[in-house]
This record gives C-alpha cells, sequence and structure tokens, in this order.
C-alpha cells in the first residue's frame, strides 16, 4: 500500500470488520508504523466517521458503537462509470467471482436502493466484447431502462429522429452501440451511443424476438454490414484454429462439409483484402467475387517483382 488514501480506505475497512483493533496490529497490516495510524484516524475523523481511541494495554481503536455508516452517496455519472467498469471490464470463468464481482457486491450494500436498482438494470441490459468507454450517464439509464421493462424508445439521432425497440446495450471495441428495431426502417438496426444526443421511454411496449442476441448481431453488422463487396474465401484449415488466429471481426466463419472453413466478410478494399489473405498461414481459395482474384494476382505480381528486384541487388559472393 503506497498511497495515503488506499490506507485509509483500508483501516476503515479493518475498523468495520472487527470491534477493537491495537495501534500495532493496524500499523502492521497498513504496512506502516503507528504514526502514521494516528493520521490516518485523524483523517476517517475529519469524514465526520467517528473513531474512537481506547488506552491501556489492551487499548487500540474502534468505530464508536452503534454507528451506521450512511449510503454510499454517487452521483448518476459516478454510478455509470463505476459500475460499467466493473461489470464489462473483463470476464471470469464461469462460477468463479473474480475482483470486480467481489467489489460489485460490496457496492451493492452500500448504495442506496434506488440507486442500486438502476445501476442493476444497467448492468443486466448491458454486454461486452472489451473494456468499455463511459457513455453519458443519463442516456445509458435510460436506454437501460427501457431495454429492461421493453419499452419504445424515441432516441435523438445525428440522422434524426427514431423510434426504436431496444433489445440491448452492446460495448464492443470502446464503443457502446443500442441495437434495436427501427419502426422507420422496419428491420433491426444498431446505434452508437456517442451519436445519440437525447432519449426517452415511449407508452408502447414490444417483445424481443425469440433468441435474439445483441453481441452477435452487432458482431455480424460491423462484419458484412455496408460494405462495398462481399468476399467468400475457402480455408485450408479446422474452425478452432481460424477462430484463435482471425479477429472476430474479420468475417464469419463456417465450418465445410467437406473440410475446410469458408470465410464470409465485407470488404471495402480488394486489394487490402489480398494482402491480407497472403499473409495466412493456410493454403486458401478465393470463391468470389472475381475482383478480389484479380486484386490477389496484382498483388502476387508485385511481390514476384520485389523478390526479383531483391535478387538484383544482392553482392555478387566473392
Amino acid at each position: 500500500m503506497s498511497r495515503p488514501t488506499t490506507r485509509v480506505l483500508a483501516l476503515l475497512e479493518i475498523l468495520q470488520d472487527r470491534g477493537l483493533v491495537p495501534a500495532e496490529e493496524l500499523a502492521r497490516r497498513l504496512e506502516t508504523d503507528t504514526r502514521a495510524v494516528r493520521r490516518y484516524v485523524t483523517a476517517l475523523r475529519d469524514m465526520d466517521i467517528p473513531v474512537e481511541s481506547v488506552r491501556g494495554r489492551y487499548g487500540g481503536y474502534r468505530l464508536a458503537y452503534g454507528v451506521r455508516l450512511p449510503p454510499l452517496m454517487l452521483t448518476d455519472d459516478e454510478a455509470v462509470a463505476v459500475a460499467t467498469a466493473l461489470a464489462t471490464g473483463g470476464h471470469e470463468p464461469v462460477g468463479e467471482p473474480g475482483p470486480a464481482d467481489r467489489v460489485l457486491v460490496k457496492l451493492n450494500r452500500v448504495m442506496s436502493p434506488s440507486l442500486r436498482r438502476r445501476v442493476a438494470v444497467l448492468v443486466a441490459a448491458t454486454s461486452a466484447t472489451t473494456g468499455p468507454l463511459t457513455p453519458e450517464p443519463q442516456l445509458a439509464l435510460t436506454l437501460a431502462a427501457a431495454v429492461h421493462a421493453r419499452h419504445t424508445v424515441r432516441i435523438e439521432h445525428t440522422r434524426g429522429a427514431r423510434e426504436v425497440d431496444p433489445y440491448g446495450l452492446v460495448v464492443h471495441a470502446r464503443r457502446w452501440y443500442l441495437v434495436g428495431h427501427d419502426h422507420l426502417r422496419d428491420a433491426v438496426r444498431i446505434y452508437r451511443l456517442d451519436r445519440v444526443g437525447d432519449a426517452a421511454e415511449l407508452p408502447g411496449r414490444f417483445t424481443p424476438p425469440e433468441g435474439f442476441d445483441p453481441v452477435d448481431h452487432v458482431l455480424r453488422t460491423l462484419t458484412l454490414g455496408d460494405w462495398s463487396h462481399r468476399t467468400e474465401v475457402w480455408l485450408d484449415t479446422d474452425l478452432e484454429t481460424a477462430r484463435d488466429r482471425l479477429p472476430t471481426t474479420f468475417g464469419d466463419l463456417c465450418p465445410c462439409p467437406d473440410g475446410g472453413v469458408l470465410l464470409v466478410s465485407g470488404v471495402e478494399d480488394l486489394q487490402a483484402m489480398a494482402r491480407v489473405l497472403t499473409g495466412l498461414p493456410w493454403p486458401f481459395t478465393v470463391r468470389t467475387p472475381p475482383a478480389l482474384i484479380t486484386a490477389l494476382a496484382e498483388h502476387v505480381t508485385s511481390l514476384t517483382k520485389a523478390v526479383t528486384r531483391s535478387q538484383l541487388t544482392e553482392d555478387p559472393p566473392r
């Protein structure tokens, strides 16, 4: 423990867990000396936390009898920042709660009931693939409440107002997305929260499609969305190996009945796709489009010319 603030918080936790604690024991557990312990006790008293000192051979420090610490007072901004950082910052093995889970439990014990319910709804409505950037708090809380209650929302998007049946919030690549059915387009759409200025719940209710997975939809949309080209490439490998080597957003991977894996991707730049394919460790076959085959041939030609130039500039043997 190197920071004084950390030691003050640790001291409070020790005193909450136990009754009277000798100063020497506190010093040992805080990895400091008894003089510093007295300073930390003073810091707690300055925060209106009544810490009593008991003199004598069996003396020490304790919280005053009958003391109940007040509920943790967090603003909406602070609650969203803490809860989402803990709940979506990483993934623990199934059945094995990690440090973030334990901190969430402790937060639940001291948060006010109303805030606890709102934050719980936000956590339950949100899935993450990576650590998130905190969104505008009121916007996130409003959308999460609508997901939970299955209420239609009206969002003010940069492209205009929309009425959406919100299926879930997804955090991917440090961005927040709202996934839902757009009434205007009559289709499922995703919206980046940094492009949504405001949201309001509407009276209408909806029922999400059975088995719909917001995370899967976001990943597929970002992979195969409004790209200029759809490519299909057969890879001479197995599905598990391909998934380990290729990022999720690189394309959709499907095992082929006769062996190998089919990679389906949305691509804007076929030349860039050709360069990526030549860097793969497995044999492959381009199935579509023909323009990708042309781009691949051009890239191979440029590589061949580079090899030829390199051979011509080699120093002759001595």
